[in-house]
């Protein structure tokens, strides 16, 4: 062969070997996950701005219902008189209370549904704490004493451990990056906010300590039934997305 036409041939490639399906896809998945410009800046969704209606509306029905029945009531002594006693007919004006109850209720359950960074669980437990209110609402203390004692049972229950099936997990660098696990549904927030709410249905279950005799049944009442309409509210307040926030896209650029 001629030497000249052996060294004008092109040197011989070497032919690239596929890798398996398995690893290829093992690769991409791993480019995304470790990519900056891949990964979504959290993994949780924000709770929408709407769901702080339902969560102010909750402390208001209580709260505000309470406060303008017993203002109704004559005579009524908030200190050691329940919450459902101004729903009866032993009052003037048991309308008052009932609506109060009625839209304490709706809104945990609109609040359930809004809060979507809360774990699952969490979310049906206080949609169970709502509709418990609701079921208060419908079967005044006068009226029908058993199943009203079981639906406030039902709604004091699950309104105080809902914290506990709520919080997430922090997922690598999520307490840093923007949009990240928020405070509020950290584990030892959503115990300690657990146990002061049992405190208080302690004390109120309990009906110690008593003045003069008497218990402040009406006072830890509503001790307990105000902080578990308010926590939720706090919670809403911790994850809901900033008005100026913008949900950046997956190349890495922020949306216009």
């Amino acid at each position: 062969m001629n030497p000249a036409v052996r060294c004008a041939r092109p040197p011989p490639q070497h032919r690239r070997t596929a890798a398996p399906p398995g690893l290829t896809v093992a690769a991409r998945y791993r480019d995304a996950v470790t990519s900056p410009a891949r990964t979504p800046p959290s993994a949780l969704p924000p709770t929408p701005r709407w769901a702080l209606v339902p969560a102010a509306l909750a402390p208001v029905g209580m709260i505000g219902g309470w406060t303008l029945a017993a203002a109704l009531a004559p005579g009524f002594d908030p200190a050691r008189e329940t919450i459902s006693a101004l729903a009866t007919a032993r009052v003037e004006h048991p309308g008052v209370m009932t609506a109060g109850l009625v839209l304490t209720g709706l809104a945990h359950v609109g609040t359930a549904v809004g809060l979507r960074p809360a774990a699952q669980l969490g979310r049906v437990l206080l949609a169970v704490g709502g509709l418990g209110a609701l079921a208060v609402a419908a079967f005044p203390a006068d009226v029908a004493e058993d199943r009203h004692g079981l639906a406030a049972a039902i709604a004091f229950a699950a309104l105080s451990v809902w914290p506990l099936g709520a919080w997430r997990r922090a997922g690598a660098g999520a307490t840093r990056r923007p949009g990240g696990r928020p405070a509020v549904l950290a584990p030892a927030t959503s115990v300690v906010a657990a146990l002061a709410l049992l405190a208080l249905l302690a004390w109120f279950d309990t009906g110690v300590p008593q003045v003069d005799g008497e218990s402040l049944t009406g006072l830890s009442e509503r001790a307990v039934a105000g902080a578990q309409a308010l926590w939720p509210l706090v919670v809403v307040l911790g994850t809901v997305r900033p008005r100026s926030a913008r949900t950046p896209r997956l190349g890495g650029t922020s949306g216009t």
